[in-house]
């Protein structure tokens, strides 16, 4: 499986290949101070002189074999160099179209793109020089819709966030691996845990006064990583995510991927049977395509809380039952189910 770079990586290939346009220096590869990763080369799809002083340049987001909805989508670059004391800092960082904001206006570029751009662009300009960059996401926009951004607080694009360079791909056995080491590790400093799927998840699970410490990613593996908790302890337990993927729980279906199994229409079905709700509707549920869709229909009618508080008791007791079929212990379940802005759904 082919390794990528994380999109921080290609805002910054694409500030320096801009920064090389204005000096009038080679720019089809660049290449950067990956920092713990070592020396990267990225390609530059095109940059052009706009000014004297000012360029622009795109480099194109290669993640590697991960599914990446970043993959292939422009980054842009557009650099002015000013000369004089503009500013305290020698490079600014601006969010242009597609890059988002968080809620206070601040540019959604973060501590890996900023030490980055610290470390491969400054050795580019002289002391009475300022690099005025701006990040451009074309299709930011239309992507960001497609992700929790802003249950994270981030609006109107996506952001250059990342913790390593190296976006490197992991089978489903060293990824399943991976959350069960940190499960170890969490469970040996605490008998009380979340398990979250999502970034929505995650976020809320943090609103709850959960602790990073507590906090554990089980994305499809809900029933293994459940059990696994259960050997190492752990005696209470919250799950915590969007309900179009923890209801699946409620039919028994324990590992939540939808190649596997995917009955969430018809547990909603007998969510809204088990409730009494009215035939028509009931009718119009089991028409519909998506859990996200009976949500809105749910609510239409006033009638989402008590199904969805239904479907909540059903996974925890699932839950409760599947723990105890496959490691004869006992252990307190709670469910938490939000949408996917990251709003409690109850």
């Amino acid at each position: 499986m082919k390794s990528g770079y994380t999109l921080p990586i290609f805002a910054i290939a694409a500030a320096k290949a801009a920064i090389l346009t204005i000096q009038r220096q080679s720019t089809k590869v660049v290449k950067l101070d990956l920092l713990e990763s070592g020396i990267g080369e990225v390609d530059i799809s095109q940059s052009a002189i706009i000014d004297e002083n000012t360029a622009l340049a795109i480099a194109i987001s290669e993640p590697g074999d991960n599914l990446d909805l970043t993959a292939g989508t422009p980054v842009w670059a557009w650099v002015r160099l000013e000369r004089g004391d503009l500013s305290d800092e020698q490079i600014i960082l601006e969010a242009g179209e597609g890059l988002g904001r968080t809620a206070s206006g601040e540019p959604a570029i973060y501590k890996l793109a900023r030490h980055l751009a610290t470390v491969n662009l400054l050795p580019l300009l002289s002391e009475e020089i300022t690099a005025r960059i701006r990040f451009i996401l074309p299709e930011g926009r239309a992507l960001a819709k497609r992700t929790s951004n802003e249950a994270f607080g981030i609006l109107e694009g996506l952001s250059l966030l990342g913790t390593s360079a190296i976006s490197k791909p992991l089978s489903v056995e060293d990824k399943l691996e991976e959350f069960r080491q940190d499960l170890r590790i969490k469970a040996a400093h605490s008998r009380e845990l979340a398990f979250y799927i999502g970034a929505n998840g995650y976020q809320v699970a943090r609103n709850l006064g959960f602790q990073d410490s507590q906090l554990v990613q089980t994305a499809n593996w809900v029933g293994a990583m459940l059990v696994e908790a259960a050997l190492l302890g752990v005696t209470s337990l919250t799950l915590v995510g969007y309900h179009g993927k923890l209801l699946k729980l409620a039919g028994g279906i324990f590992n939540t991927s939808s190649h596997l199994a995917d009955a969430r229409v018809d547990i909603l079905v007998r969510a809204a049977v088990h409730e009494h709700l009215p035939v028509e509707l009931i009718q119009a549920i089991e028409n519909s395509q998506t859990a996200e869709s009976i949500h809105k229909l749910l609510v239409t009618h006033n009638c989402d809380r008590k199904i969805f508080q239904y479907i909540a008791h059903q996974i925890t007791q699932r839950a409760i039952a599947y723990v105890q079929k496959y490691s004869d212990r006992q252990i307190e379940i709670k469910t938490i189910l939000c949408d996917r802005l990251g709003q409690l759904v109850v």
